[in-house]
């Protein structure tokens, strides 16, 4: 058995297509279920969410789908520390003048309690969780192993996919350096994590004796054929699912996901404080690598309220545009279609 199905089964899925877990908001019940319906894996971003709204998130999914999904959370983060938050929201008061809102607030972490988030994890049933951004605390790792859950960790280069091998992982998620959203880097400086998938990939599959998935600049068959012919057991795709209708993007994100270029994105700490590959926009440029910059998650916070209203207004200036550098592949179909062409092409390219 090739391992591609062997992946496969050990996801009990389908087909080793899994959508990425896309915190924020993107990931909508409707989007997670339709992957899981047409033979991929739906995942749930849920590293912002509050236990509740994990279970409530997960039970609708549960609503629409019989088939297994994951969860993701960000692995704890280290505390911030002291920062004087004054001069960047002195740069946000003009903008929240001039959207409306109140001036910005001294931003605390958005992240609720982790060991409470796991709880809701079990809580909903699931037996795929994936974590990204480190690895949880061995406690944590050992408890959902006893529950019989597959366990998926993010490395960005070799060192960290075999940190995660030590540490009990099921799975190993390879992003290379042309994905989306926040880098996953943990161990190592940010730039030494800035490894293309073309070359992580089978790197990390001769380092490690784990499956190997995929993530980063993957859009369609011939993407996957590519991925599976360098050593990968399965793919992850985040930006392909970005524009279908189930997203939860807004219609300008999805707009500017349409009129990317393949060098339209770039990597800023301006929206969260933590390296991200996203498409420019007002704020991005303004803030630029200013020093006035928050460390993560405090940039985070302290964005929030204008990020959420501009998505509300349907203003890109302000909004998170999170894409990886092959968007101008972006179909714009329903999920389910996606990922039934996906599966297509990809046989038709390796038979």
């Amino acid at each position: 058995m090739d391992t591609w199905r062997q992946l496969a089964n050990q996801l009990g899925i389908e087909h080793p297509i899994i959508q990425a877990p896309m915190a924020g908001g993107s990931t909508t019940p409707e989007l997670v279920a339709a992957v899981s319906n047409a033979g991929g894996l739906g995942s749930v971003g849920a590293a912002y969410l509050k236990p509740e709204d994990i279970v409530r998130f997960g039970q609708r999914v549960r609503e629409l789908t019989d088939r297994p999904y994951s969860i993701n959370l960000f692995a704890p983060q280290p505390p911030p520390g002291e920062v004087d938050p004054s001069r960047m929201l002195a740069v946000l008061a003009r903008h929240h003048q001039e959207l409306g809102l109140a001036p910005p607030r001294p931003p605390t972490s958005p992240f609720p309690p982790f060991e409470e988030q796991v709880d809701a994890v079990v809580e909903t049933g699931i037996r795929l969780f994936s974590f990204t951004m480190g690895i949880p605390p061995p406690a944590v790792l050992e408890r959902l192993k006893a529950r019989k859950m597959v366990l998926m960790g993010t490395a960005t280069n070799v060192r960290e996919a075999k940190l995660l091998e030590a540490a009990g992982v099921d799975i190993i998620i390879a992003q290379g350096s042309e994905a989306g959203g926040h880098r996953g880097t943990f161990a190592e400086p940010f730039d030494a994590g800035m490894v293309g998938t073309m070359a992580l990939v089978p790197q990390v599959a001769d380092a490690v004796r784990l499956p190997v998935v995929a993530s980063g600049g993957i859009m369609d068959g011939r993407g996957i054929a590519a991925a599976r012919m360098l050593g990968a057991s399965g793919v992850q795709l985040g930006t392909a699912f970005l524009s279908c209708p189930e997203s939860g993007a807004s219609p300008a994100y999805k707009a500017a996901l349409r009129a990317a270029r393949d060098e339209s994105t770039l990597i800023t700490r301006a929206l969260s404080g933590r390296p991200a590959r996203g498409l420019p926009n007002a704020l991005t440029e303004e803030l630029g690598n200013s020093e006035d910059i928050l460390p993560f998650p405090l940039q985070h916070a302290a964005t929030s309220p204008l990020r959420s209203a501009a998505a509300g207004r349907n203003d890109p200036r302000f909004m998170t545009l999170w894409s990886g550098q092959a968007a101008p592949l972006s179909l714009g179909i329903p999920a389910a279609e996606l990922v039934r062409k996906l599966i297509a092409d990809t046989t038709r390219l390796l038979g």
